[in-house]
């Protein structure tokens, strides 16, 4: 992440970590599948066990995912930072940004993550939306 001399970081959060309830659920039939397979005994156990890799391979991936992934407030920007090996950004300057949005499905109000749109930029599963909108306001003011 590039910034600029007087820029500071105010905000440096992972996304929600409601984004990995997915790959969990997934890997966790497959692995379901594999262990079932595995009951069966030879020849099925070997699919079985190849079953279980796939499901934790799964679920290292997007753990992996979930943790290079960031949401960024700058004194000047606004990012979502994301990629190991090949880092891409994606930025709005505060002071030209427009209008702000929050939106909250029920399960993101009660969980409490949302999805924020500031111009071009859409960030989902950003922990309290609520104060990360207050900051930019501030911040953009």
């Amino acid at each position: 992440m590039i910034t600029s001399n007087g820029e500071r970081v105010c905000l440096d959060e992972r996304r929600h970590a409601v984004v990995l309830a997915g790959p969990f659920v997934r890997a966790l039939g497959i692995a379901a599948v594999g262990i079932g397979c595995m009951a069966v005994g030879w020849p099925a156990s070997i699919a079985g066990v190849a079953l279980q890799a796939v499901g934790a391979i799964i679920v290292l991936r997007a753990v992996w995912s979930w943790e290079r992934t960031r949401v960024v407030i700058t004194t000047e920007k606004l990012f979502i930072v994301h990629g190991t090996l090949h880092r891409r950004a994606a930025a709005v300057r505060l002071a030209r940004l427009g209008a702000v949005e929050i939106e909250q499905s029920l399960t993101g109000r009660l969980l409490g993550y949302g999805t924020i749109v500031a111009g071009e930029l859409e960030i989902e599963y950003v922990p309290e939306p609520r104060r990360v909108y207050g900051l930019v306001e501030r911040l953009s003011a």
